[in-house]
């Protein structure tokens, strides 16, 4: 991989494992310094980082509560000396019935996928310049929900595709891209590709496979790049066909 991100330092929100993990590597491989938030894989967390050396740094921070967000950037900022990409990768998920979903699944799911974004790209905005890049990781289920049980998880998901593109209304006038990747079934160890969703969810994607982290993180990457400098407010679906 080219050095294309060579001088920049970006910011990934939960960046411990899986996804998350993928796109430390691939925009620490790119050239960037790199920080990363965790909440629960400290162990996971601190391998990384010392995998990849001292240009990249993990920090503690639970994406539901904004005062550690703002920490988290605040740390970016002082390790670094600045900060030019931000990925707003942390999210959960809770799959049920909606007989047996409950106000707190609303509250804590909303709490991070949504309102966590908001709280970090708050924290983020003033240290921003022109050629920034902000990129969210939403969900094909915002867009489509192929089986019961995603009401709250997809509802999230449609709500950061609504925020990605106000936020590039209002911040395309300082040169600040905002984009939002949408990832289908990915194998990961919260979805591995044998799982319980993978006989269901397998025969939907046009390739006819999960995909892997590492796709996901490409794409990132190519938004985070000077390439993509014309790119702003859109969706890129990475779902292998799911929405075909």
């Amino acid at each position: 991989m080219t050095q294309q991100l060579a001088g920049k330092t970006a910011l990934v929100t939960g960046g411990s494992r899986g996804i998350g993990a993928a796109i430390v590597r691939q925009l620490a491989a790119a050239g960037a310094a790199v920080a990363f938030t965790y909440s629960s894989s400290k162990e996971k967390a601190e391998a990384l980082a010392g995998e990849l050396g001292p240009q990249v740094v993990a920090l503690p921070a639970d994406s539901s509560d904004a005062d550690a967000l703002a920490a988290a950037v605040a740390a970016t900022v002082e390790t670094f000396g600045s900060l030019d990409i931000l990925v707003n990768n942390a999210g959960v998920g809770r799959f049920a019935p909606l007989s047996e979903l409950t106000l707190d699944d609303f509250d804590d799911m909303f709490s991070v996928n949504v309102r966590g974004i908001f709280a970090a790209v708050k924290a983020a905005e003033p240290h921003l310049t022109k050629g920034s890049r902000i990129i969210n990781i939403g969900s094909v289920n915002g867009d489509v929900s192929p089986f019961p049980g995603l009401s709250i998880y997809a509802a999230s998901k449609a709500a950061v595709s609504g925020l990605t593109r106000a936020l590039a209304r209002e911040l395309g006038p300082r040169g600040i891209t905002v984009n939002n990747v949408l990832p289908g079934p990915v194998d990961t160890d919260m979805n591995p590709a044998d799982g319980e969703f993978a006989d269901v969810v397998t025969p939907l994607t046009a390739l006819g496979h999960y995909g892997t982290p590492d796709d996901i993180a490409a794409t990132v990457v190519f938004l985070s790049s000077p390439a993509a400098r014309y790119v702003t407010g859109s969706d890129w679906t990475v779902d292998g066909g799911m929405t075909a």
